[in-house]
């Protein structure tokens, strides 16, 4: 079984609820298939978190996100 450790991001606007359905999406087709099994982790990253803390992300933001395998990106805006 292949495994992958995906980084989702939902971000602004309409990301979260992109980010949701093809999370949806993407584990029924995990199951369906059978030898995939997919590990999402979330990060509040976004205009939201850059009002509260005046950066888009943490200084170390880009080396956590290096060890996935794929990073989802809903929308920034």
């Amino acid at each position: 079984m292949r495994k992958y450790s995906i980084a989702a991001i939902p971000a602004d606007g309409i990301g979260p609820e992109v980010i949701d359905a093809g999370i949806t999406v993407l584990e029924v087709l995990a199951e369906q298939r059978g030898d995939l099994k997919l590990e999402f982790s979330h990060f509040d990253w976004g205009s939201d978190y850059y009002k509260r803390n005046g950066v888009m992300m943490p200084a170390d933001g880009l080396e956590r996100l290096r060890k996935f395998d794929a990073i989802y990106f809903g929308a920034v805006g």
